[in-house]
């Protein structure tokens, strides 16, 4: 084919890509171990023809692939066995901790035959350590070897299977050169006892795979740890669901076969299996997995309930509002899992070093098997010890545990407290800030407005006001209602509402009315205006110990707000913060947040509910939405409280200042684990078996350090509370009667 023909080809090729239609599929990899593994893979797939993107994560041995529709999940998994991985859709899972769960036995049995083999190989030595010597040392050797040989068999599986799944791939991973180090120290000892030499190393090579499997062991219990949150949501999800058909009968169908629209039964004991709204029956519902309050919250005609929520004793039918992968289950799930599925800067790190491990850790190793050769005059049999220690010490496990342990922990953590982490990369952010901009209205308010004061009314008015305002669900006639309750209802005519004018009435004839002014709201009768009443907005709780708990960690607070200056310089001054800004439209809220991050240099904290915020939430180097936000502020927002209390705010913030410090120190530690063993395994000082100690401890050490995060509760706060009974947020097209 000519040049001009391939480019015209080429064209063709990547014109019809750009209008194709993808698929995100999420498959489970457990024969994924190490950060060569992951890189290899993510190589791989974002380097094919009609894949968008793809993200391995380790911890959760799961990848996430948008491929081109006309390609499907079949050509998912063949690229995959042909990096010889085997591996099954999410979806398609009984049970998604199963695999876990095998590998954990699994490596229990490997762990325990080679603690047998590794006990008895060492009594055996200590013959020969006593002066054993001709027949008798050689017979010991034997026993030995026939120990050693089957225990080296079944032990090593777990290590010479992932390497050879890589070399059938075509590429090499971390346990290539530990099942190398292994075979070369049995091979050598089986070589030593033919050749009846006095020194053996069958105890090494055992000792080395007992040592190293406790790693594994250790490794693969802390994962499933900081794994548990995600994997715990499984218990409820729905697999089936009751669909009612127009004729009245029902139907099983799997909820991955459920569409929006279709109604559906939820009998008592039943999980709902997704977002719905109730059309017909009364029960109650457990909601504690959203809220955390195991109260159950009485649900009828028209109420909304989440995926996931258990339906406890009535029959409900039910109009589904999403499908399985909409759902606020799925939601939670996605946004846990985004702490790892994200690359933030020490990701990027961490998988940089892991991708050049290979190359180097081989390259090291026939160095130092060189050096030792010429050091010693071909001594092979020292020089081969070298190189064995070399190959298992530079294994940089620590290295690719460093950052996914820590932000998965984190994030689990947040999820308890009440806080979704939608991106992993803003945990990092959020350690970084020392600027909080709040909005008012329904963030550190909750939207509730209270009269403060009231014109001079006789009953007779007063009743006719009540009753007014009444026929509003307006927040300032709500208000006023409340404000004139108890009271007598009296008839009124030709009721009329206008939007950002007030509503209107008939009562005997005469003109009554609650209108919008500067001043307040007008209490007009008969013509008259009779006074007007001004409003404030109820405070949230916990707003002002927020504010100061934010001080204390050194953060500036400011109140962005698009109401009237008094009303916001009111509010600042009872909240006891000193930089406010009124009158902000969505466009300047965005040209504050930007002129503090670019010109300023500020790490900027944005939270906000409303729709006019999702702009600032957006912009801001990291965003918080309470739980009340709507829709389109939950989505630009790296964070969503699920539970109604701003305490979050700081207590995130010093979640991801301590991630971010053992981050650091995860680090630190695989970095000077390398600095102190590397030279002394080049020495010729570190022997195969201490070489395994200090790689299972450094790894064992980083996966403790970051579950130091869970383990600190005292250091940041209680759960909060209390929680909102719907995560929906409140509908009210109409603008503000009154600015308070």
């Amino acid at each position: 084919m000519c040049a001009a023909c391939g480019g015209v080809s080429e064209a063709l090729a990547k014109q019809a890509l750009e209008g194709a239609v993808f698929e995100k599929f999420e498959f489970s990899v457990p024969g994924v171990s190490c950060g060569s593994c992951v890189a290899r893979i993510e190589r791989h797939f974002n380097g094919l023809e009609g894949v968008r993107s793809a993200r391995m994560n380790l911890t959760l041995k799961r990848l996430v692939v948008e491929v081109a529709q006309s390609k499907g999940d079949a050509f998912v998994l063949e690229q995959l066995r042909g990096l010889s991985f085997e591996a099954h859709r999410i979806d398609e899972e009984v049970k998604t901790d199963d695999a876990h769960e095998r590998a954990a036995r699994g490596l229990l049995r490997a762990l325990a035959v080679a603690g047998f083999g590794a006990a008895n190989i060492m009594l055996l030595s200590v013959s020969a350590w006593s002066g054993a010597d001709g027949v008798t040392r050689d017979l010991f050797h034997l026993i030995s070897a026939a120990i050693a040989v089957p225990v080296v068999a079944y032990s090593g599986q777990p290590f010479f299977r992932s390497a050879l799944q890589a070399l059938r791939a075509g590429h090499v991973n971390m346990d290539f050169p530990i099942s190398l180090a292994v075979l070369l120290a049995l091979g050598m000892s089986i070589f030593q006892t033919m050749a009846s030499e006095e020194t053996v190393y069958f105890d090494a090579a055992v000792m080395l795979l007992f040592f190293l499997l406790i790693g594994r062991y250790l490794d693969q219990l802390m994962r499933a740890r900081a794994r548990s949150a995600v994997i715990s949501l499984s218990q409820y999800a729905a697999r089936y669901a009751l669909e009612i058909k127009p004729d009245g009968s029902t139907r099983e169908i799997p909820v991955s076969g459920i569409e929006e629209g279709m109604t559906l039964r939820i009998l008592p004991g039943g999980r709902v299996p997704v977002n719905a709204t109730v059309l017909s029956g009364k029960s109650e519902i457990d909601r504690s997995m959203i809220t955390g309050e195991s109260d159950p919250v009485p649900v009828e005609d028209g109420t909304f309930i989440e995926g996931g929520t258990l339906n406890l004793t009535g029959v409900l039918n039910v109009r589904a509002d999403s499908t399985d992968d909409t759902s606020f289950l799925a939601e939670i799930r996605r946004m846990l899992e985004a702490a790892e599925q994200t690359k933030s800067r020490y990701v990027r790190i961490a998988d940089r070093a892991a991708r050049v491990y290979t190359p180097v850790v081989h390259m090291a190793a026939f160095t130092a098997f060189a050096g030792w050769m010429l050091a010693t005059g071909g001594d092979w049999h020292t020089s081969l010890l070298v190189a064995i220690a070399v190959l298992i010490i530079t294994c940089p496990c620590a290295l690719g545990l460093a950052v996914p342990v820590a932000h998965v922990v984190a994030a689990s953590q947040l999820f308890s407290k009440g806080l979704l982490l939608r991106n992993g990369a803003a945990l990092e952010r959020l350690a970084k800030v020392d600027l909080a901009f709040f909005d008012k209205t329904g963030t550190v308010t909750n939207g509730i407005k209270t009269v403060v004061t009231l014109p001079p009314l006789s009953d007779e008015q007063a009743r006719v006001f009540a009753t007014l305002a009444s026929h509003s669900n307006h927040p300032v006639s709500m208000a006023i209602a409340r404000a004139l309750t108890p009271f007598d209802p009296v008839v009124l005519e030709d009721s009329h509402e206008t939007a950002g004018l007030g509503i209107s009435a008939l009562w005997q004839g005469k003109p009554v009315a609650l209108r919008k002014a500067h001043s307040g709201t007008q209490f007009v009768f008969d013509g008259q205006v009779l006074g007007h009443a001004t409003f404030e907005e109820t405070l949230r709780a916990d707003a002002r110990p927020c504010l100061e708990a934010l001080g204390k960690q050194g953060i500036d607070v400011a109140l962005l707000s698009g109401d009237t200056p008094t009303a916001v310089s009111n509010m600042a001054v009872r909240l006891g913060i000193k930089t406010h800004y009124a009158h902000q439209t969505p466009g300047e809220k965005l040209d504050r947040i930007e002129t503090a991050r670019a010109r300023q240099g500020r790490g900027v904290l944005m939270v906000g509910d409303g729709i006019n915020d999702a702009p600032s939430l957006a912009a801001a180097d990291v965003s918080i939405a309470p739980s009340s936000a709507a829709d389109v502020g939950r989505q630009a927002a790296d964070f969503v409280m699920t539970r109604e209390s701003l305490s979050l705010v700081p207590q995130a913030i010093a979640i991801a200042r301590q991630t971010d410090m053992i981050v650091r120190q995860n680090f630190a530690i695989a970095i000077c684990y390398n600095c102190i063993a590397v030279p002394l395994a080049f020495a010729g000082i570190v022997t195969p078996l201490v070489a395994a100690l200090a790689m299972s401890g450094s790894s064992i050490v980083v996966i403790t350090n970051s579950l130091r995060i869970a383990w600190q509760r005292g250091a940041h706060g209680k759960n909060a509370g209390p929680a909102r009974q719907d995560l929906r947020p409140p509908v009210n097209t109409q603008p503000e009667m009154v600015a308070p």
